[in-house]
């Protein structure tokens, strides 16, 4: 089989300290250079993105430097798109690294499985050794944290599934059924993968290929992310006319069950009494999950950040939610904070 040629878009904002590791690993692809086209999508970075990558456009003939003045990632990939010369588009993240034979991995798989998208695992990375960051990529990737998102929490066999990380599509799809929906600040993957499935399409997981991702370096950006997420939810869910998936509802439960136990507790005892018991089962699965962790990494400063690092991830998520809820009925704007 002739070799496709690839359109590799990133966007990108404020990646001065992740993007040349990003780029480093796109260079040594086993895939031909003179097959690739890489689009790096700057939304107006104001630290020293953009310098970094007009240098790598003049140094590397198949490097482009493409400006998004919308400044978010939806925007940056139907830029990239739209200019793109490629039978197969790759969408990567500056804040990964990825493995030699990950172009040419995906594209296989692309093809022999007769898919529409296919995605690698990640592997979450510390930005540090201190407990705290550890402990923030020890959650992102736990199944007690993000529930059953196979491309986080890991797989063994090729997989049909509902999402991947970033992606790789064949061409067409995006002539068949539309670009990235522009309303997402964040979750249009899993909108675009919804529509995907929704027109008779196929997702599949590589798991032979795992990408290298660097997490959060706060509590406060772990909050800012998971909150964006749960925000930007149910406006997915209503484009799609359903859930894009039921995991979803669990931390949505959790922050229901939490602020409605505090309010009736206030008027009924009983209700004190349940909500006592509730957080009383979430704190010990809690810490005997982050006990685990603690053994497996063998760091026991994990255990200081980990029952908080959780709690903050599934407690922003509902809160996002039902803040976007509110957005829904009340017709308000969907603003955020882009910023890392």
């Amino acid at each position: 089989m002739m070799l496709k040629f690839v359109t590799v878009i990133c966007p990108v904002y404020n990646e001065g300290k992740f993007i040349e590791k990003c780029f480093n690993s796109i260079l040594k692809q086993d895939y031909p250079h003179d097959k690739i086209e890489l689009f790096f999508v700057d939304g107006r970075s104001s630290d020293n993105t953009r310098e970094i990558i007009e240098n790598l456009s003049k140094e590397y003939g198949f490097v482009k430097f493409l400006d998004n003045p919308f400044k978010v990632v939806p925007h940056a990939l139907n830029i990239g798109i739209e200019q793109s010369k490629g039978e197969v588009i790759i969408r990567i993240d500056g804040h990964c690294e990825y493995p030699q034979n990950y172009i040419s991995t995906l594209v296989r798989f692309l093809y022999e499985l007769e898919a529409d998208n296919v995605g690698a695992l990640v592997n979450t990375l510390s930005v540090d050794h201190k407990a705290k960051s550890k402990a923030i990529a020890c959650a992102i990737s736990h199944w007690f944290g993000v529930g059953n998102s196979y491309f986080r929490i890991g797989i063994n066999n090729v997989r049909e599934v509902d999402t991947v990380p970033f992606g790789c599509f064949k061409r067409e799809v995006f002539d068949k059924i539309g670009l990235f929906d522009e309303d997402l600040v964040r979750n249009q993957d899993d909108e675009f993968n919804a529509r995907i499935i929704n027109n008779g399409g196929r997702i599949f997981i590589i798991p032979e290929l795992v990408i290298d991702y660097h997490a959060r370096d706060t509590i406060g950006n772990v909050f800012k992310m998971y909150f964006q997420y749960g925000l930007f939810k149910p406006l997915v869910n209503k484009k799609l006319g359903k859930p894009a998936t039921i995991r979803q509802f669990v931390p949505v439960f959790f922050v229901f069950t939490l602020l409605n136990g505090i309010l009736l507790s206030f008027f009924f005892n009983i209700f004190f009494v349940l909500l006592l018991l509730f957080l009383s089962v979430y704190l010990i699965v809690s810490l005997f999950v982050s006990l685990n962790l603690a053994v497996q990494n063998k760091h026991v400063g994990l255990l200081l950040y980990l029952p908080l690092i959780f709690f903050v991830i599934h407690f922003s998520y509902g809160f996002g939610y039902f803040k976007g809820l509110y957005n829904l009925v009340f017709k308000k704007k969907f603003v955020v904070d882009i910023t890392r």
